[in-house]
């Protein structure tokens, strides 16, 4: 019976890759023929990147649904059950962990294969490193209310859990929808609550900044000085008493 190996990928494809993905996962991602993947072309543009022998289009990319049944994990994990070694590769960061691919892991488990994550980059752990807030209590909570008053509602109540808890609130949102949800966040939180703003981790144009929403105020006052607009962010919250 083959392995799951559980392959992070880059969080942009600008860095080399050994700055950002140990040589042992690049040698295991590069001995593989089978994969799990969220886009075939994306999948083949992260192992060329990776140095992948191929020839790529040889290579068996197994596109993952978004909701995959029972039936879809079955079908997925054959390669295990043949005797090959299988690799779930994430678009970008961590296979399921903010990310597609936990309920095929969950049936490797259930079928009895062995599963191996391989280390890379997770934004989730970079931002939270990088924020100076809460490491020992946090949560993700993935995408926030797009719409109002929802998405104002939601970042009283996250608050208000920081504050309860001592607990970082880590979230994220459309590159294209960041500066809308930064300018919610201004309007909404406490003076005092911290915010952290993770931008563009591990590539060229990396920004890390964490301020209290007091004085990220002030900062936004200044024309174009806060610049999220489609580039990759975590948004990390903490409120003290």
């Amino acid at each position: 019976m083959g392995t799951l190996y559980l392959l992070p990928a880059p969080l942009g494809q600008e860095a080399l890759w050994p700055s950002v993905i140990p040589a042992a996962t690049q040698a295991v991602a590069c001995r593989l023929r089978h994969f799990i993947v969220e886009n075939a072309k994306s999948a083949r543009a992260t192992l060329k990147w990776l140095g992948h022998p191929g020839p790529l289009t040889e290579l068996s990319l197994t596109p993952l649904p978004a909701r995959p049944t029972a039936q879809d994990c079955e079908h997925l994990l054959k390669p295990l059950a043949a005797g090959f070694d299988l690799g779930l590769l994430s678009d970008a960061g961590c296979p399921a962990v903010a990310d597609p691919g936990a309920l095929v892991v969950r049936a490797a488990h259930q079928q009895g294969h062995a599963v191996k994550p391989l280390v890379g980059p997770s934004s989730l752990l970079l931002a939270l490193m990088a924020s100076g807030l809460e490491g020992q209590r946090f949560a993700f909570h993935g995408y926030l209310p797009i719409r109002e008053p929802a998405r104002s509602q939601r970042i009283r109540e996250l608050e208000a859990e920081s504050r309860r808890n001592r607990q970082t609130q880590l979230f994220i949102e459309a590159p294209y929808r960041n500066q809308a949800l930064f300018g919610t966040l201004l309007a909404v939180c406490a003076p005092h609550t911290w915010l952290s703003l993770a931008t563009d981790l591990s590539q060229p144009r990396e920004t890390i900044c964490t301020r209290r929403i007091a004085d990220w105020r002030i900062q936004a006052r200044q024309a174009g000085s806060v610049d999220l607009l489609r580039r990759p962010t975590v948004f990390s919250l903490f409120s003290e008493e």
